[in-house]
């Protein structure tokens, strides 16, 4: 395996274990964490949070993951797990020095 693929799928991991966290420890999802499914909707009639457990994520998500989360990109990113995840790395990246 490339060495680059092997630490992409080791950040995606780490990712995936610290926002399962986050709703399980501050958003109280009853759920173990692998039973989250990372394709599963977030609202309705996935993991059904509601507005205020939206803003609860975001905030948690900005201080583990060391980002701000601009607003026009909440309603689009915040789908599903991956889709959380897809944002958080596309932010730590473009913050990175060249």
């Amino acid at each position: 395996m490339e060495p680059e693929l092997a630490e992409y799928i080791d950040r995606r991991s780490a990712a995936l274990e610290a926002v399962r966290g986050i709703l399980i420890d501050n958003l109280h999802v009853q759920a173990r964490p692998d039973a989250i499914d990372p394709d599963a909707p977030m609202f309705g009639t996935g993991l059904a949070l509601d507005s205020v457990d939206a803003l609860e994520l975001v905030v948690a998500s900005e201080a583990a993951f060391g980002v701000v989360i601009p607003q026009d990109a909440l309603r689009q990113n915040l789908r599903t797990v991956n889709t959380l995840i897809d944002l958080l790395f596309d932010l730590q990246d473009a913050a990175r020095p060249r």
